[in-house]
Order: structure tokens, then sequence, then C-alpha cells
């Protein structure tokens, strides 16, 4: 299948600033197939596209919000004479053009899903030929990407932080450009910041900060590599750094920076063992940064600079999972990205599988099939909650429903599994071989899920209609459900946990404590998992004097305790359930444990009430928009 591609007539486009001479940057194509199309985005890129993006921003943590110019490169096909940008919240104080020259421009009206559109007049532009497009700007101190911390809700405790989270569509809210996966640009920046914070991005550092004046210093960055605009990411805060290996570090607060870096250990063997699975790592650098607990996710993978939370950090290295799948994004979503939000296993379903990869190699088989088995009982889980049926467990979300409401198991878990079964149907060595030549020829592009299928069909299939059937491809990736082919773990890969956890719900026989805490964190996990929904008083007293869950040190299984817990209207958790509510930001961890107090009803409601009144200010978002679902809140989503 051929897929039809859009790219202006100049591939390689120079880019020049008044200070340096002019460069050549490659830009990356336009798809222009049917599943490629971004609803999300006001832009109309085949007709006027952003290449390259040139931050000057000066971070104002008092009135919370972020001011200064962005300029765009710009090329528009011949006859175009304007070209439409994203925007969410954004001041606009005017546009110029690359001499100075004042642009006509228009935002239109606001939508609640995507922001409004800014609509800028191009001036004199011969045919494809590059322009620069100036906007001086401020964002709204309620910008949904950004999140800023006071003092006390970091490890120090003395110093203001703010992150950003691009992913979805967010970086609109903090940046006026194309917001769309399937745009891709190179960006660079230089970011004013108070003296005694560190500013990161997800570039490369251009070297030391500079002196701006008695109190602030510029920090400048650059990613030459086209990406996706929701992976340009900061963060600002006091933040110090630890070198892991030669190319690997870690950035954290001073009181967090020792204990990162020990769970952190491992990185430069994930690099080398992702390198011998699908190529060379291309992005130079891989570091990373472990923000304060109100991060909203476990990880984010922005390009040479991680988002980490704090609670992947339990003392024995048992959920650095996460840092294996954000690594392995460098390649499946950073390096080949989906160009629609409906593609998600693309991204997502690729690095699960690849992450999990990557485990077997660094840390053996034994804990990458307990990985797995975790994995697809989650997505089992999901099937069984949502029904075989139901279109939101397609891994390609269907027509009618939108992306941000697929079930993620459907695009985590069951992308994992679906490759996992072609592996093995195909043979390892036979589908590494189609994977790695898939990353090489779509590096720093965009995809779609007819194109992976259409290489896949042509590369392994080659007109096998034994395999074709075999694969149940289509199913697999269009349909709703658990193919009938689906690889399941091995059954042994939790034997002694899951006869425990028979024996428990048999007679409430517990594990011995020296079998308990010789367990791996997911063989704690699979445990928890397994007991029954419905507990007494007495059993969770009981479970936790003798395991000590109110004490583990493993974020994921403490979580797990509290969920059942709370969902067991158990008093004496409650305490500890607020504690961590109100210093975890978390979604995974957060969403779940209101939903667990709220579904108790009678008990539970008051309970998640009061908390959220105290911790909602503190969620990110993200988060904030989740939990408002759950308990009903009243205001604005996300406000």
């Amino acid at each position: 299948m051929r897929i039809a591609l859009f790219a202006l007539p100049a591939l390689l486009v120079a880019a020049c600033t008044t200070e340096t001479a002019p460069e050549e940057r490659t830009v990356a194509p336009i798809l222009t197939s049917e599943q490629a199309f971004d609803e999300f985005t006001y832009a109309r890129p085949t007709e006027a596209r952003v290449t390259h993006v040139a931050l000057d921003l000066a971070l104002d943590f008092e009135a919370r919000r972020v001011e200064g110019t962005a300029t765009l490169d710009v090329q528009a096909a011949e006859g175009v004479d304007e070209i439409v940008l994203d925007s969410n919240g954004l001041v606009i104080g005017g546009v110029m053009d690359g001499a100075g020259n004042a642009l006509e421009f228009t935002v239109g009206e606001n939508d609640p899903d995507k922001g409004e559109p800014i609509t800028v007049k191009l001036g004199e532009i011969d045919g494809s030929a590059l322009q620069q497009v100036v906007i001086d700007y401020t964002s709204a101190p309620e910008a949904e990407a950004l999140q800023w911390l006071d003092p006390e809700q970091t490890a120090g405790g003395e110093h203001p932080f703010v992150f950003s989270q691009g992913q979805a569509i967010l970086n609109r809210s903090w940046i006026p450009t194309q917001d769309s996966p399937g745009i891709r640009q190179t960006w660079e920046a230089r970011i004013t910041a108070p003296k005694e914070l560190n500013v990161v991005m997800s570039g490369i550092s251009r070297g030391e900060p500079e002196e701006v004046d008695e109190n602030r210093h510029a920090f400048e960055f650059a990613m030459d590599n086209s990406v996706p605009p929701y992976l340009i990411a900061i963060a600002a805060g006091n933040i110090a750094f630890a070198e892991l290996g030669p190319r690997s570090g870690v950035w954290a607060e001073p009181e967090v920076l020792e204990e990162a870096a020990a769970e952190l250990v491992d990185t430069e063997a994930m690099i080398d063992a992702a390198e011998e699975i699908y190529g060379d790592y291309r992005w130079g650098r891989y570091d990373m940064i472990v923000l304060p607990p109100a991060f909203p996710y476990g990880g984010m993978e922005n390009p040479v600079m991680t988002f980490l939370t704090p609670t992947f950090i339990a003392g024995d290295r048992s959920n650095t999972g996460l840092v294996a799948h954000e690594l392995a994004h460098s390649w499946s979503g950073n390096l080949v990205t989906y160009s629609s939000w409906r593609d998600g296993w693309l991204n997502e379903g690729v690095t699960s599988y690849f992450e999990s990869r990557i485990s077997e190699s660094v840390f053996g088989e034994k804990r990458a099939e307990q990985e797995y088995a975790l994995s697809y009982a989650s997505l089992v889980e999901a099937i069984e909650e949502n029904g075989a049926d139901n279109p939101n467990t397609a891994m390609r979300t269907p027509e009618g429903i939108s992306p941000f409401d697929t079930v993620g198991e459907a695009i985590y878990d069951k992308g994992t599994v679906f490759l996992r079964t072609v592996e093995t149907i195909v043979g390892r060595e036979e589908f590494d071989a189609f994977m790695r030549g898939w990353f090489d020829r779509h590096a720093f592009q965009p995809a779609t899920s007819e194109m992976f299928l259409a290489e896949l069909r042509e590369e392994l299939v080659a007109g096998d209609e034994e395999l074709e059937d075999a694969l149940m491809l289509d199913e697999w990736i269009y349909g709703t459900g658990l193919p009938e082919n689906a690889v399941a773990p091995k059954a042994d890969a939790f034997a002694e946990v899951d006869e425990a956890a028979a024996a428990y719900a048999a007679d409430g026989t517990l594990p011995l404590v020296a079998t308990w805490t010789n367990w791996t964190g997911a063989e704690q996990q699979r445990f928890l998992q397994e007991l029954p929904e419905d507990l007494s008083a007495d059993q969770l007293a009981s479970l936790n004097g003798s395991l000590g869950l109110a004490g583990n040190g493993n974020n994921e299984v403490l979580f797990l305790w509290l969920e059942a817990a709370l969902r067991n209207e158990y008093d004496p958790a409650v305490p500890q359930a607020e504690q961590f509510l109100a210093e975890v930001g978390r979604n995974k961890f957060v969403s779940p444990l209101f939903r667990a107090l709220w579904d108790t009803g009678r008990w539970g409601r008051p309970i998640a009430t009061r908390i959220y009144a105290d911790t909602r200010g503190g969620y990110h978002s993200y988060t904030r928009s989740r939990v408002d679902e759950i308990v009903g809140y009243e205001g604005a989503s996300g406000s």
C-alpha cells in the first residue's frame, strides 16, 4: 500500500537568525492519508506548516506565566498567504515577520476541546521559501501544560518549581505553534529564570547559563532532530545533577538526588540493551529528571530529558521498568511517531513491548515474564470491565470516540500482547529485523497503523495466506476485545505467588513473612491484586500486621494496599491515604483511590470530598480533570 506524503518542495530548508549563519535542517513529511488526519489541531499543514520554533522566554514564578517570543520558521505552498496555529489561552501581544514588520493576525473562538486558532497573514513570500513569524505572547496563569509548585510542594521546601507536560495537546497553552504529532519541528530556546534555580529542557544544553542581571540567568537549549511538538518540555527548580554513565545522568532536588541516582544505576545497561535490539540511540544523551511528586504521570519520554515521578523509587530498583519504558520511547514514539492520536498504540503499545525486551536483556527472563503477566492480566480485566465488543478496547481508536477516552490497556497492554503474539508466530529474529527496519525507514517521521500493517505484510507475511490467517492482523488493530491467538504469559510466571493467593482466599492462610519479604515487587503486587474484593476489618488488620503493607517502601505495593483498604471502608487506613493523596499527584494512584472512596457511597464520599478540597489545587490539570469526573466536582474541567 502506498501512503500519500506531503512535503513542500524544499525538504532541506535554511534556518537563519540575525546572529547566526544559515544552517540546513531536514523537514519531516506531512502524511495526507485519512488515518493520518488529526482533528485536534487547527493547523492546515499541507498549506503552511511550521518547521522550526525558537523560544525566548522568561519564567515568572510570581505571576505563574511565561512571557517572551516564539519565532517560527514557516513553509507555505505557492499561493498560500496565511498560516494557522494552535493556542489555548495565550495572550498575543503582536506578530511580526523576521524583519520586524507587523503581520495581521486573528485569534478565533475557543473550543473547550482544543483551544483556539491563531491565523497569521504572511508577508511577501516566494513559493515554498522560508519565512519567519515572530509572536510576542504571554501564557495564562492557568496554562494546562505548566504546573507551578510552591516551595512547600518540593522536597527542599525553600524554592518554587515548575514543569511542563505537553502530551496530549497541552503545549499550545504555552507555545504558539502547530500542536499536532504529525507536524514535526526542530526547536531551540533561551530561557531566563531566577538565579537560584536551574532549568532543563528536552533539548541539548548549549553550555553554562549566562548572567542576565543580578537576579536572573539565561539557559539555552537546542533540538536539531525534528520532534512532535508535544515533546518540547521544560522544568525549573532547585535541582542538581548526578552522572550515571558516559551518556546518561539524572537531575533531581538535592534532597532526592542520591537515592534517585542509586535507583537508576542500570540506565547505561538499558541503553546498551536497547541498541542491541533495535539499533543506534540517535539522540546523543539520555538524561532524566526526577520531579516533585505532583507530576501526574509515571514518566514522560521527553527526548534527552525523561521526566520521572519520584514514586518509582523503591530502594531495590524493582520499578525501573518505568525507565525501560521511557527509554524505549526513544525509538517508538519519539523517533517514529503516530500522526494521529487515534494510533496511540503505535507509540505506547510498541514501547511497552520494547520495554519488556529491554527488561529481559538487563534483568532476566523471569522478571520480564512476570511484568508481561501483569500486563496481560490488566488487559483481560479491562476487557471484562468494558465488554469485549466495546469500541474503546480497539487499539486504533475508531471514529466517533475520542482517542483520549480509549481504555489505556487497549493502547499499552493490548499493543504489547499483539507484538508478543506476532513475535511468537513469525520468530524473534525475523520480527526484530522487521522492527529495526521500521525504525530506520521512518526515523524522525510520522506514521499510521495502515503503514505499519502494510509494511508488516510486505516484509513478513509476503503473500503467505496461512501466515496472514494465523496473525489476525486487522482483528488486532481494528477489532475489539482480545483476539483468540493472543499469546498468554507462561503459566509458571507467578506459580508460587498464585498458590499463596489461592491459599489465602481458601482459608486465610498468609504467606510467611520471610517469603513475602523475599518476593520481588512484581510478586508482591500480584499477590495483592489477587486478593478477594471483599475483606473484613479483621482480615485487613491481619494483612497489614503480618506483611507490613502500610510501611512498604514500594509505592506500587502501598497503593494496592490503600486501594483494598478504602474499598472495604477500613477506617485505620484513612489517615495514611489522606497523607498519600496530599503528597502524590500521579494519576495512576490518585484517581483509583478517589474512585475507591467514592464507590463506597455514604462512608467514603464525605472523606473523598474533604480530602479533594485540600488537595485539588496541588494536582496537575490532567489529574484534576480525572478526579473531577469521579467526585462530580462542579467547576471547569482542568481549572
